[in-house]
């Protein structure tokens, strides 16, 4: 008789735990994989709805073609045909100043006509070479963008940004952790600009052909597309509808009396026990707490302390030509200043950015509102949604319309907020974990919220889970990361 088959259980089937499901197949024919899903479907906040025609995603619309992983994982599952570039518009993005819609200026000439900035502000930003050094190393985002490029570019530009892409206060986030490339870019060349000449040196040098140019790219289908493939790759792996609840460990000794004894792990769902070699858990973190409460209370206690922050996503169509005769749908989209009085964060323009995202002679918008600034909008009903929306859509882009579709999607849970003092969070949660090995964390809510991010880390994930359960070292999340 044989010792039973070696098994890696992998919590949560979001695209963190589905890529590193995918990661392991293809690295370990001989290795069980299992993915345990709480809700009826896999994807986590990547979901395509498909209303009337329209394309409305639930959570992010695409990711930048720049990461060789993504890209590779993409041609892997056989969906390099289903990609869908952004629009050249889409490269124009506005923010919300001063009761209009102003243009993110993309060049020098750009920049000195802008109206986003008063005179002395440009020429602050134009002494960014000149700015004081760091004396703090955990340093907001808002901090640094103080001291390079001054407080007014730093609350005009930056912190609207911020709020974009985290949903997030740009006072509370650490750069170090949200933006690492920033940080390094400002300790190996001194300063930003510096850092962007000597980027843009290194990229006029590489004359290799395919070289990724950072297009925001989707599917025709929507980001499930991506899901989907996973998924269906995948298959049986993949079992829905059963939360995880506890994990512990526990020991199954070999059946050969000279064979050396595994540790495993006893895994408990709502159906039942599974027994495991490593588990990876690529859920939230919260979620994550919640199931090691009972293996380590101090290591759940760490997971615990991440915040998060609620969102809500507003989709929007409208008849095309009754919203252009009130406003002009050319671009990405807007954020918004937090001084401007206006609640939704922003809006993109989904039919601007992509083909085919709404039926012929209608628009789509998708409309943010909510973050770490007003985590209470997520508690407001439909309709109290609706009226707040409709009323800063008419503030900021003169749209009056009634729309003819609504969908309304909340995540009470949200973006992860990477606060400052979150890497030594990392580096304790890394030393806890040492005393259980064969037990990792990954998803977006430690080094990374982007999709890209996610996708990045599971060959690393999946080299040192598979090396616990072939006995070759003890790994952790640790060994994981810089693998």
């Amino acid at each position: 008789m044989s010792d039973p088959p070696k098994r890696i259980i992998i919590v949560g089937a979001g695209i963190a735990g589905l890529s590193i499901a995918w990661a392991i197949k293809q690295r370990a024919s001989d290795v069980e994989v299992v993915v345990l899903e709480r809700s009826a479907r896999a994807g986590g906040n990547i979901r395509t709805d498909v209303l009337d025609g329209y394309v409305c995603e639930w959570g992010p619309d695409g990711f930048l073609d720049n990461a060789p992983a993504t890209l590779a994982l993409v041609r892997d599952l056989g969906l390099s045909a289903r990609i869908l570039p952004s629009n050249d518009a889409a490269r124009k993005r506005y923010i919300f100043h001063q009761r209009r819609l102003c243009q993110v200026p993309t060049s020098i000439g750009a920049f000195l006509k802008s109206p986003l900035l008063s005179t002395r502000a440009k020429l602050r930003v134009m002494g960014e070479p000149f700015a004081a050094s760091r004396k703090d190393d955990e340093e907001s985002i808002l901090d640094f963008a103080r001291r390079r490029i001054g407080a007014e570019a730093a609350a005009v530009l930056v912190d609207p940004m911020v709020a974009g892409i985290f949903a997030g206060n740009a006072d509370a986030l650490s750069l170090k952790a949200c933006f690492p490339r920033m940080r390094q870019i400002e300790d190996d060349h001194g300063g930003l600009v510096r850092g962007l000449l000597a980027t843009r040196r290194a990229r006029k040098a590489d004359d290799s052909p395919g070289a990724p140019s950072g297009r925001l790219t989707s599917f025709v289908g929507g980001m499930s597309d991506l899901v989907d493939g996973l998924t269906h790759s995948l298959g049986r792996v993949v079992r829905t509808s059963l939360p995880v609840t506890a994990l512990h460990r526990t020991q199954t000794p070999t059946l050969r009396p000279d064979a050396v004894s595994r540790r495993r792990f006893a895994v408990t769902t709502s159906q039942g026990a599974l027994d495991a070699d490593a588990v990876v858990l690529s859920g939230p973190a919260a979620e994550s707490a919640a199931i090691l409460r009972d293996l380590d209370g101090q290591l759940a206690s760490l997971l615990q302390g991440i915040p998060t922050a609620p969102l809500a996503v507003v989709c929007l169509g409208y008849d095309a030509a009754t919203l252009r005769s009130q406003c002009h749908l050319d671009g990405f989209g807007f954020l918004v200043r937090r001084q401007e009085g206006v609640r939704v964060l922003g809006a993109l323009w989904e039919t601007s950015i992509y083909r085919h995202r709404a039926p012929e002679g209608k628009a789509l918008l998708r409309v943010m509102i909510g973050g770490a600034r007003d985590p209470e909008a997520t508690s407001l009903s439909d309709a109290e949604l609706l009226q707040i929306v409709s009323d800063d859509l008419a503030r900021t882009m003169n749209v009056s319309a009634v729309p003819e579709l609504v969908r309304v999607t909340r995540h009470l849970r949200g973006i992860p907020q990477y606060v400052k003092g979150h890497l030594m969070r990392l580096h304790q949660l890394d030393v806890l974990l040492k005393a259980h090995p064969g037990v990792f964390l990954a998803g977006n809510s430690y080094r990374g919220v982007s999709i890209n991010s996610c996708i990045a880390e599971a060959g690393a994930v999946a080299d040192a889970a598979l090396d616990v359960v072939r006995g070759a070292r003890c790994a952790t999340r640790a060994d994981a990361v810089s693998a």
